[in-house]
């Protein structure tokens, strides 16, 4: 599959993987301050963005997503950073290519497998019929019930997209995002482990990466190392935007 993709910088090739519901977009910001010392593609996994949609969706699926980008652009190693969705699919491919990571930054989640967040964000982008909706504003609008929280809203909203007649439609391929999703709360795969330089960044108020995890995490990851953010949640990145570029960029520098 022929990923979407940004690239913008020089030096040593870093990879970032978002988030579900995400894109390329929402790291703008974090890979332009990156691409100071590094070469920064950041890519629209499959089913997200501007990449192709397709039924097949799982952590080796994506995993081999990046290995297949990685060659097409002759890029032998790597980093390879990713958030959420996007931190277990880095995961997924340091375990099964490790001798193509130089190093692996992970933010707020765990290679464990999680319960099921996200079904109410599901039923009720499933329930809009985005052929009656004229602006962006009513979409947000019909949303606010089902999902209070305005950040959220707002995200989920930079994944609308409005075609030349003005239908709106996600970029982000929601059905069969919604019928694996089952398999995008699974843990990683087991018995393999990767001895790469690893950081776990998670969020001060976010609870996807507790202290019964770490021990998980050096399992698979016996190097790893674990800095927490505070007054940040699950979108640490967003949130605290300058302490985790300072976090990053030490680490990715060999100076963490």
């Amino acid at each position: 599959m022929t990923l979407n993709f940004r690239e913008q910088g020089e030096g040593p090739p870093l990879i970032i993987l978002h988030g579900l519901f995400g894109s390329l977009e929402n790291w703008a910001h974090i890979a332009q301050q990156l691409s100071e010392n590094f070469k920064v593609f950041t890519l629209d996994q499959r089913n997200h963005g501007s990449s192709p949609h397709s039924p097949d969706m799982n952590f080796p699926v994506l995993a081999r997503d990046v290995s297949e980008f990685l060659k097409e652009h002759h890029i032998q190693r790597a980093h390879i950073l990713g958030h959420s969705l996007g931190g277990k699919a880095a995961m997924e491919f340091a375990l099964s290519e490790c001798a193509n990571v130089d190093r692996l930054v992970v933010v707020d989640m765990a290679p464990r497998g999680y319960p099921r967040r996200h079904d109410e964000i599901f039923q009720a982008l499933l329930a809009l019929r985005l052929e009656a909706f004229r602006t962006r504003a009513e979409v947000e609008q019909a949303l606010a019930g089902d999902i209070p929280d305005l950040a959220v809203r707002r995200f989920l909203l930079k994944g609308l997209a409005q075609d030349e007649p003005g239908r709106f439609r996600w970029r982000f391929n929601l059905p069969v995002l919604f019928q694996r999703y089952g398999e995008l709360t699974e843990a990683v795969a087991g018995g393999r482990v990767c001895d790469r330089p690893a950081l776990f960044i998670r969020g001060g108020e976010s609870d996807y990466v507790r202290h019964e995890d770490l021990p998980l995490i050096r399992k698979f990851f016996p190097h790893a190392e674990i800095a927490t953010i505070e007054s940040a949640s699950h979108w640490v990145h967003a949130e605290q935007p300058e302490k985790f570029l300072d976090q990053t960029r030490k680490f990715l520098c060999g100076n963490f």
